[in-house]
């Protein structure tokens, strides 16, 4: 299988299925002399496991994982680092049934059209616990963003209906609420309203913003290694993600020029600033200095209790009623997953750039 492995430097190869012994991934060109121990690891990897809140799906997994190389007395050495995550809560039989047929919304499907073969238990590659590989990694590439004075906030701004209001959401309510908003009364309303549509044996979708804090001006390539196409394209490749916009996004179409473009201005310091950003902190494919400002639309859990109608591997047109443990919402979860990607992205674009200018060449080798 092929598209398993992300980066140009700092590179990552993720592995693993969703009912199989484990999974887990390999980072390589992760810099020597970085402070990490699997503690670090597991904080992140605690924000997408299953089973924490009524919200998420109740299986039960420890998600506890294991650093196999690349790390000596709690330090990066500079070689392969490879984390392993075991998984001990699979009740396959659960899917069993789903062999013979297609559940809507999933890649049952395609991934018998592409293969002619699939693992139906929980979807293999294609289940959502894919993702553990991408937020362990995406924890190393966070360390060594905070190094630089990067940080990234993630957090859910909308359930269904509800959407969190400017200048009522606060970073310290992001873990405070279940549904992980920033506007304490948003999340109220929002799990009401998740519980109306549990109760209706269906899932509801939304929308994560990512804002990525302290980036400097010019990271990314002005044509195909484009910053905002690449982490488009990286954040889409989760699979519940259904749309990417970064900045003003699709507003822009009912813009003019004049309100779309942000002005420049010279600040106190010395440093070039804008008015506004509707930029969202990337220009002509370059981060400008500026937040950089991603939103990201989540589908609904295509795994619902109700009555759908489907066709089996024979042809035949069915009705069926999906089993298992599934999550009502995948937002919550799905947040540090988008940060993990922001973030891989990120530090690979910048260990990208750092051949850009050969007066900085010059200066890292002393010449």
């Amino acid at each position: 299988m092929a598209g398993s492995i992300l980066g140009e430097i700092f590179r990552v190869s993720t592995w693993g299925e969703s009912h199989g012994a484990g999974l887990g991934v390999v980072v390589d060109g992760c810099p020597a002399g970085i402070s990490l121990c699997e503690e670090d690891i597991q904080d992140y990897l605690d924000r997408r496991k299953p089973g924490e809140t009524k919200y998420a799906t109740p299986r039960r997994e420890g998600d506890k994982v294991t650093i196999m190389s690349g790390v000596f007395e709690g330090m990066t050495t500079g070689t392969p680092i490879s984390m392993m995550v075991l998984n001990t809560s699979q009740k396959s039989k659960d899917y069993s049934e789903i062999a013979g047929f297609y559940r809507p919304g999933h890649a049952d499907y395609t991934f018998d059209a592409k293969y002619g073969f699939r693992d139906y238990r929980g979807g293999g590659r294609s289940s959502g616990r894919e993702t553990i590989g991408r937020v362990a990694a995406g924890a190393i590439a966070a360390k060594i963003l905070e190094q630089m004075g990067i940080h990234i906030v993630t957090y859910v701004k909308q359930i269904g209906p509800c959407v969190c209001r400017d200048g009522h959401m606060r970073p310290e309510n992001i873990e405070k609420s279940p549904l992980r908003m920033p506007d304490l009364e948003r999340s109220v309303e929002a799990e009401d309203y998740l519980a109306e549509k549990m109760k209706e044996h269906d899932s509801v979708g939304g929308m994560i913003e990512c804002v990525v804090c302290g980036m400097p001006a010019g990271v990314g390539e002005p044509v195909f290694g484009k910053l905002d196409a690449l982490l488009a394209g990286n954040i889409f490749s989760i699979g519940a993600v259904k749309g990417v916009e970064i900045g003003a996004g699709f507003s822009v179409a009912s813009k003019s020029g004049s309100e779309n473009n942000d002005e420049f201005y010279m600040a106190a310091d010395g440093s070039v600033k804008k008015k506004t950003n509707f930029a969202g902190g990337i220009l002509g494919g370059i981060s400008d200095g500026d937040d950089i400002v991603i939103r990201v639309a989540v589908k609904p859990t295509p795994s619902i209790f109700r009555t759908q109608k489907t066709v089996n591997k024979q042809g035949e047109e069915i009705a069926v009623q999906i089993k298992g443990r599934h999550d009502p919402v995948i937002m919550p979860r799905a947040v540090v997953v988008v940060e993990a990607m922001a973030a891989l992205t990120i530090v690979d674009r910048m260990f990208v750039g750092m051949s850009s200018r050969m007066d900085k060449i010059q200066e890292f080798y002393g010449f």
